[in-house]
């Protein structure tokens, strides 16, 4: 934003980092409901977190999820789904970061327009995972903020402005429905899957 341009690299490589996030984190989940358990079981938790543990009536998981590229593909593809919604909220957010081209904005709303449409696509694509598909209603402040914008800063059109109205007021409704779930189930973060 200061020097008024966008490194392509430097997006593509964001792009590839943020691709990741939503394939780790119900692994992450799942560490922190682990050490949850230990602590409540009165286990170190420092020692629990740095060595491991087991549970008394856990089983081996013995199958080999590296057998295939499709075997890999579905293993690493759990609790990972992508509703209609993410996915035009993430073209929302495309097209926000094109604002300057499209639109002709300027100075205080083209960059407005590119923050915005950054974290729009990151909170649509971390909300995939299911276990943080709650996310999303973050959306709903960025969708907001589009709506006011226009008549707050300057170097926007009039074509501008009502294209950030409309993307904001898209974006709100976009946020709230949750999408279909898949058959996973996270045990005690089941209930925040909202």
């Amino acid at each position: 934003i200061v020097i008024g341009t966008w490194s392509t690299l430097a997006l593509i490589a964001a792009l590839a980092m943020l691709i990741m996030i939503p394939f780790a984190l119900d692994e992450v989940i799942a560490m922190g409901q682990f050490l949850l358990w230990a602590r409540r079981q009165g286990k170190p938790l420092i020692r629990t977190f740095f060595q491991g543990d087991a549970i008394a009536a856990g089983g081996e998981d013995t199958s080999d999820a590296m057998a295939s590229p499709s075997t890999f593909w579905a293993d690493a593809k759990k609790g990972l789904t992508l509703p209609w919604t993410l996915t035009a909220s993430i073209v929302i957010g495309v097209l926000l970061m094109l604002t300057r081209v499209l639109f002709g904005t300027e100075r205080g709303m083209a960059n407005s327009d590119h923050v915005v449409g950054a974290l729009v696509i990151t909170v649509a694509i971390i909300a995939t995972a299911e276990v943080a598909r709650v996310l999303r209603l973050i959306n709903v402040a960025f969708g907001a903020w589009l709506v006011a914008a226009p008549f707050l800063l300057d170097g926007v059109g009039h074509l501008g402005a009502v294209a950030s109205v409309v993307a904001g007021i898209a974006l709100v409704g976009l946020s709230f429905p949750r999408g279909k779930r898949s058959a996973e189930h996270y045990a005690g973060w089941d209930k925040y899957v909202i």
